[in-house]
Protein backbone atom coordinates (compact mmCIF):
# COMPACT_ATOMS: atom_id res chain seq x y z
CA UNK A 1 0.00 0.00 0.00
CA UNK A 2 2.97 2.38 0.97
CA UNK A 3 4.46 1.71 -2.76
CA UNK A 4 1.12 2.43 -4.19
CA UNK A 5 1.51 5.72 -2.77
CA UNK A 6 4.43 6.04 -3.11
CA UNK A 7 3.95 5.76 -7.06
CA UNK A 8 1.07 7.97 -7.62
CA UNK A 9 3.26 10.79 -5.74
CA UNK A 10 6.06 10.45 -7.96
CA UNK A 11 3.60 10.62 -11.07
CA UNK A 12 1.59 13.71 -9.55
CA UNK A 13 5.00 15.19 -9.23
CA UNK A 14 5.95 14.55 -12.83
CA UNK A 15 2.80 16.40 -13.97
CA UNK A 16 3.12 19.64 -11.70
CA UNK A 17 4.30 22.55 -14.17
CA UNK A 18 6.79 25.95 -13.87
CA UNK A 19 4.84 27.34 -10.81
CA UNK A 20 4.45 23.92 -8.58
CA UNK A 21 0.93 23.85 -9.22
CA UNK A 22 -0.34 20.49 -10.19
CA UNK A 23 -1.96 19.71 -13.96
CA UNK A 24 -3.48 16.67 -13.09
CA UNK A 25 -4.93 15.81 -17.16
CA UNK A 26 -1.31 17.16 -18.63
CA UNK A 27 -2.60 20.19 -20.64
CA UNK A 28 -0.63 22.88 -20.31
CA UNK A 29 -0.56 26.05 -22.21
CA UNK A 30 0.63 26.59 -25.28
CA UNK A 31 2.28 29.51 -27.02
CA UNK A 32 5.77 31.58 -26.60
CA UNK A 33 6.87 34.58 -27.22
CA UNK A 34 4.43 36.84 -27.38
CA UNK A 35 4.49 39.31 -30.53
CA UNK A 36 4.80 43.18 -30.33
CA UNK A 37 3.24 45.44 -32.72
CA UNK A 38 5.96 46.68 -34.99
CA UNK A 39 4.57 50.19 -35.27
CA UNK A 40 4.90 50.46 -31.90
CA UNK A 41 8.28 49.27 -31.70
CA UNK A 42 9.73 51.17 -34.75
CA UNK A 43 7.44 54.73 -34.84
CA UNK A 44 9.54 55.47 -38.31
CA UNK A 45 6.78 53.13 -39.79
CA UNK A 46 3.64 54.72 -41.19
CA UNK A 47 0.48 52.87 -41.99
CA UNK A 48 -0.52 54.51 -45.27
CA UNK A 49 -3.57 52.69 -47.65
CA UNK A 50 -1.71 54.65 -50.65
CA UNK A 51 1.03 51.71 -49.94
CA UNK A 52 -0.08 48.02 -50.77
CA UNK A 53 2.38 46.86 -50.70
CA UNK A 54 3.00 47.43 -47.25
CA UNK A 55 -0.16 46.29 -46.08
CA UNK A 56 -0.03 42.69 -47.94
CA UNK A 57 1.63 41.20 -44.96
CA UNK A 58 -1.85 41.97 -43.10
CA UNK A 59 -4.32 40.44 -45.54
CA UNK A 60 -4.69 36.00 -46.12
CA UNK A 61 -3.82 34.78 -49.91
CA UNK A 62 -7.93 34.61 -49.58
CA UNK A 63 -7.89 38.61 -48.89
CA UNK A 64 -9.03 38.51 -45.33
CA UNK A 65 -7.75 40.70 -42.49
CA UNK A 66 -5.28 38.93 -40.54
CA UNK A 67 -6.60 39.11 -36.91
CA UNK A 68 -4.52 40.78 -34.18
CA UNK A 69 -3.47 37.72 -32.51
CA UNK A 70 -1.55 36.49 -35.32
CA UNK A 71 -0.23 39.75 -36.34
CA UNK A 72 0.85 40.80 -33.35
CA UNK A 73 -0.17 44.10 -33.67
CA UNK A 74 -1.36 46.45 -30.55
CA UNK A 75 -5.14 47.30 -30.42
CA UNK A 76 -4.81 51.01 -32.11
CA UNK A 77 -2.77 50.44 -34.95
CA UNK A 78 -4.93 47.12 -35.81
CA UNK A 79 -7.55 49.75 -36.00
CA UNK A 80 -5.37 51.88 -38.59
CA UNK A 81 -4.60 48.86 -40.45
CA UNK A 82 -8.14 48.03 -40.88
CA UNK A 83 -9.42 51.58 -41.77
CA UNK A 84 -6.33 51.63 -44.32
CA UNK A 85 -7.25 48.05 -45.92
CA UNK A 86 -10.41 49.45 -46.54
CA UNK A 87 -9.09 52.73 -48.09
CA UNK A 88 -6.71 50.79 -50.44
CA UNK A 89 -9.84 48.34 -51.23
CA UNK A 90 -11.95 51.31 -52.22
CA UNK A 91 -9.93 52.99 -54.34
CA UNK A 92 -8.79 49.52 -56.06
CA UNK A 93 -5.22 48.71 -54.71
CA UNK A 94 -5.92 45.72 -52.82
CA UNK A 95 -8.30 42.96 -54.11
CA UNK A 96 -11.30 42.20 -51.75
CA UNK A 97 -10.84 38.56 -52.68
CA UNK A 98 -8.62 36.27 -54.00
CA UNK A 99 -8.52 36.36 -58.14
CA UNK A 100 -9.36 32.89 -59.04
CA UNK A 101 -11.34 30.95 -55.87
Amino acid sequence: MNDDRLDMDNQESELRNERGEADLFGLRRRGGKRKSCRFCADPNLAIDYKDPGSLRYFITERGKMVPRRISGNCAFHQRQLSLAIKRARNIALMPYTSAGV
